[in-house]
């Protein structure tokens, strides 16, 4: 008999189909399709406004700056050039008042909702360890906990959490979905609980040039953290502000103590941005005039949908910032949804954000001017 038949059967260890749908909840989104075949069968045609995908044009300059980059045949580097580390640096004093940033203070990413699924498992993070973010969410806090096996847990306020065994807080201000902004007070005092207790805070602020009723701070202002970063990180995004959520280009700014093992982590991990797109957030960055520009569109599409969803009954909570209006006529959300999908207007149902969102709906307000004025038509 040969050596290989003489050997028992070699036990294989993969994760069964069972294991990783247990880990993970159903992609939210799926639940929309018979809504969205509803909207779509108005003879007017579908106005999708429940996703804030951008639809206006990438800036000329940035496009420009990428064209220009497209002959890149080497690997980039996962930190970025000195150029991209210049232009996130400088950008985060002019507009965040972060003070005495350095390359060590920054790390780019591919896109946000990378950095947010993957965070918890790239900290090392797993059973026993607790990771918290708000209670009206987007649901990807939830899911970077359960990649890693760690528990998650939503809040109301953060610093009424137990801290032992918090290794990860989440903040997001401006919040996705309630564009609920927090004060400059209510970020000093929770940075400040968390450095007391040891828990490492991330500050989802992608939203943050886009204050309507508010204006928004980031925790890397020195009013909110002391002058120091210790314990913080901000997550910034070019998504909203530039028009760029095709090219995946955002960037981390804090504690060097902690962006220092991520790169590390992602060096190993091949995380990088395509040189073009280094090239084109170097553009974004150095440029405001084109994000003045698109707040004055968003501003426009936000003022048309809020008042006609006012007159049509709806009661609108919060919304004083991000590219969405958190909407209720006090039902299921899911019956709301309905209506407007009979309307040809698609929405986001709120339990997407968790059980607190039942009975509301997030009406984003990134469609074209055209579907915008079609979607007040019909609300009418």
């Amino acid at each position: 008999m040969s050596a290989v038949s003489d050997r028992p059967p070699v036990a294989r260890r993969h994760p069964s189909k069972e294991s990783l749908r247990d880990r993970l909840p159903m992609f939210p989104w799926d639940k929309l399709a018979p809504y969205k075949a509803t909207a779509a069968a108005h003879p007017g045609g579908i106005v999708d406004l429940s996703v804030g995908t951008p639809v206006d044009p990438v800036p000329e300059l940035i496009q420009k700056a990428l064209i220009a980059a497209a002959d890149s045949p080497g690997y980039p580097t996962v930190w970025g050039t000195p150029e991209l580390r210049d232009a996130i640096t400088g950008w985060v004093e002019r507009r965040l008042g972060a003070r005495g940033m350095t390359h060590r203070h920054v790390l780019p990413i591919v896109g946000s909702k990378e950095l947010v699924a993957w965070l918890p498992t790239q900290l090392g993070l797993g059973p026993g360890d607790r990771v918290a973010h708000p209670r009206q969410a987007y649901p990807t806090y939830e899911v970077g906990a359960r990649l890693a096996r760690a528990e998650y847990e939503v809040y109301d306020d953060p610093t009424e959490l137990d801290p032992n065994g918090l290794k990860l807080l989440w903040l997001n201000s401006p919040s996705n979905p309630t564009g609920r902004v927090l004060s400059k007070a209510e970020l000093t005092r929770i940075v400040a609980w968390a450095r007391e207790h040891g828990v490492l805070l991330f500050s989802d602020e992608c939203y943050l040039e886009l204050g309507w009723e508010a204006d928004p701070v980031s925790v890397l202002h020195p009013d909110v953290n002391g002058g120091s970063y210790d314990g913080i990180v901000a997550v910034h995004s070019l998504s909203k502000r530039s028009n760029l959520a095709g090219y995946r280009a955002a960037f981390l700014a804090g504690d060097p103590a902690v962006l220092g093992p991520l790169l590390e982590i992602r060096k190993h991990g091949g995380m990088m941005l395509p040189a073009p797109t280094q090239a084109a957030m170097i553009a974004a960055l150095g440029d405001d005039d084109h994000v003045h520009v698109q707040r004055e569109r968003y501003a426009a599409r936000r003022e048309a949908l809020r008042t006609a969803l006012l007159s049509h009954g709806f009661r609108i909570e919060h919304s004083e910032a991000s590219l969405y209006l958190w909407a209720t006529r006090d039902e299921s959300c899911w019956d709301t949804v309905a209506h407007l999908a009979a309307l040809g207007i698609l929405v986001a149902p709120g339990d997407f954000y968790g059980e607190a969102g039942e009975k509301y709906v997030r009406v984003a307000f990134t469609a074209t001017d055209e579907r915008v004025r079609a979607a007040v038509e019909r609300l009418a």
